[in-house]
């Protein structure tokens, strides 16, 4: 969705352009119904980057501070690809499914409701 200015004479330097990451992409990466995080987190990954590298040596670093994040069961994590239902492709890399620049990736895990049950 592109940002439009209030006033027509602001000019600006977009600062976050595909070319300004050194062969990366952002893409950020939410778990939703878990307040424990506030927003999704924004990660500079390599385009062809297999999925399984993100679900297993990436989203830990951070996701794994939650509580529940080792009770999650991934094949019932449902996803969300830029607000579309997505099932992802563990040995398929991010841009092959259509994961790029910027994209937001969301889960829910049906089974876990938030720390003490925050998120219901």
């Amino acid at each position: 969705m592109p940002i439009h200015a209030i006033t027509p004479e602001y000019k600006g330097e977009v600062l976050d352009k595909l070319e300004n990451f050194n062969g990366n992409q952002v893409v950020y990466v939410g778990w939703d119904h878990h307040l424990m995080f506030c927003s999704a987190f924004a990660y500079p990954l390599v385009p062809d980057m297999p999925f399984r590298a993100l679900l297993e040596d990436v989203m830990p670093e951070a996701f794994s501070l939650h509580p529940e994040f080792s009770k999650i069961n991934w094949e019932k994590a449902e996803w969300l690809l830029d607000g579309q239902p997505f099932i992802p492709q563990l040995n398929a890399s991010l841009v092959d499914q259509g994961i790029g620049h910027k994209s937001l990736l969301r889960f829910q895990t049906p089974e876990l409701k938030g720390f003490q049950e925050a998120g219901i």
